[in-house]
């Protein structure tokens, strides 16, 4: 007896096909039009979350690379920036909020096009679950800094403690992103706002210590930090590059709300590679002033101090900033909040499109009917990211931890087919013109190869048992497993919803295309 294929939904007002091609991209009942360009920028300024992943991110980059930290940022914007340049282009062709899922399925059919969405949905849902850790990490911290109590901070460390108020938090992150647009935009300009007054409060000021002969370790800016052919070793390169991806991540949350962005063929592009631009900036700035600030070196405030590695901008805050050194660990505490309730954006609406087009269940593409948000996804991303926290923290944080560093391949594993996505469906019309070359073929396909290269890198990198925590199963590094496991995952689950949804993955829902002028 066969399994007969679920019927997918019909193509009703709400749903209409927008490229005018049968089995082709259809809308799904979002609030379109609630987001304009700066809500879009401010929104993936808060998913990247400067102030909690710099300050987590530049001391274990110091330690591969040193000096040449700004080098590896601007190496690690490049293909961001040539992939983003990619996305902007399927974008303007078929703006959907399943961005990756979809536009791989256009491009090289269902089954790549689920693991690509797979891929995106695991990493970001994971993440949330890390942001909330640190959020507690942080609030405890400040209220011990607040109230000059330092045994208030061990409370994080609590096991019960820690997973009840994180429960909280992403409660509240939830809510809001459960309740329309406009809530969200209204949220973020105030916490995205602050971080990057203090980020930049914490730069100058530690410039000026330099220049006023009051740094822990004064080391001349040079040119040669912005080079990274002085990086000792390709191994090195690989390492710091890895962790400058993870730093720039998050930007494509502009394109996964294009269904919601007014003008969504244009907007949500521009967002987003004005959001990457900031973003180096802004990292810029703060590394040239704190390793002139402090330098590399192995000392007390040394940025190649394993002990402050942990959280660089906690250690130098006091020195630099004195009395408002409060303000930093505000920031971070802001940074991590804000990018919870910012991050769920992304895995809701790429399950809500993946339900939409029969790829899931068709719970997920139900849309709440008050706020016009994809509320069951939301629920469900909530849900995952809860019990993954709370059952990790309780058996082992060197898995949790381990984990969060796995998702460095599963960033590199999705954009990549994006990026090579972009590639493939724009074959047809790649020299049209000198634009089409460059946008539609070279741009996407360089920033794709050097995210392929470095996810086998890391891939390979991680069997070492001693990468990350040191941890390993049978003499093979945890990284590995778990990244493995997690990609495997994805192809059960979608070796299931195959058999339960046929009609997807015949391409009936949603069908291969190729662009044309």
């Amino acid at each position: 007896m066969t399994h007969q294929p679920e019927p997918h939904a019909p193509l009703t007002e709400a749903t209409v096909a927008v490229d005018g091609s049968e089995h082709g991209i259809t809308k799904k009942g979002l609030s379109a039009g609630s987001v304009g360009l700066i809500g879009a920028i401010v929104i993936g300024i808060s998913c990247i979350a400067p102030a909690y992943t710099l300050t987590a991110a530049l001391g274990p980059t110091v330690s591969e690379v040193g000096v040449q930290v700004p080098a590896i940022i601007l190496v690690g914007f490049i293909p961001m920036l040539l992939v983003a340049f990619g996305y902007r282009e399927l974008n303007r062709r078929m703006p959907d909020s399943g961005t990756s899922f979809t536009w791989a399925t256009r491009a090289f059919g269902p089954w790549i096009g689920w693991l690509a969405g797979w891929g995106l949905v695991a990493a970001t849902i994971l993440v949330l679950s890390n942001l909330a850790g640190i959020a507690v990490d942080f609030l405890f911290l400040l209220i011990s800094q607040v109230t000059g109590n330092p045994e208030l901070a061990d409370l994080a460390t609590n096991p019960f403690i820690n997973v009840a108020v994180c429960l909280l938090f992403v409660l509240g992150a939830t809510w809001v992103s459960y309740r329309d647009m406009q809530t969200t935009q209204k949220l973020q300009y105030w916490l995205v706002g602050f971080q990057v007054v203090v980020l930049v409060l914490f730069a100058v000021a530690a410039l000026v210590e330099v220049a006023n002969g009051n740094a822990f370790d004064a080391t001349a800016i040079e040119l040669s930090w912005f080079n990274p052919f002085a990086v000792e070793s390709f191994s090195a390169f690989a390492a710091g590059l890895s962790l400058s991806i993870f730093i720039f991540w998050g930007w494509d949350v502009t394109l996964t709300m294009n269904e919601e962005t007014k003008g969504s063929e244009k907007t949500p592009g521009r967002a987003a590679t004005i959001t990457v631009v900031t973003i180096v900036v802004l990292y810029l700035l703060i590394a040239v002033a704190l390793i002139a600030y402090a330098g590399v070196g192995t000392g007390e405030f040394g940025l190649g101090n394993p002990d402050i590695q942990d959280n660089v901008f906690f250690h130098l805050a006091g020195p630099i900033l004195g009395p408002l050194a409060v303000l930093v660990s505000l920031a971070v505490l802001t940074s991590s909040a804000s990018s919870l309730q910012s991050t769920f954006v992304s895995p809701a609406r790429t399950l809500l499109a993946m339900g939409h087009y029969g790829a899931l269940p068709e719970k997920f593409a139900k849309v709440s009917p008050r706020f016009f948000t994809p509320g069951y996804a939301t629920i469900v991303s909530a849900v995952v990211a809860s019990v993954f926290y709370a059952v990790m923290r309780f058996l082992s944080e060197d898995v949790l931890w381990d984990t969060i560093t796995a998702l460095g391949m599963m960033i590199c594993f999705y954009y990549g087919i994006t990026a090579f996505a972009c590639v493939w469906f724009f074959r047809r019309i790649w020299w049209r013109s000198v634009r089409n070359f460059f946008f539609t073929l070279l741009f996407p396909l360089v920033g794709g190869v050097i995210l392929g290269v470095l996810f086998f890198t890391t891939l390979i990198d991680s069997m070492n048992p001693d990468y990350g925590s040191g941890s390993n199963i049978f003499g093979v590094g945890l990284v590995f497993v778990l990244g493995m496991v997690v990609l495997l995952s994805g192809v059960a689950i979608m070796l299931w919803q195959a058999w339960k949804r046929p009609a997807f993955f015949r391409g009936e829902t949603l069908s291969r295309a190729a662009a044309e002028d």
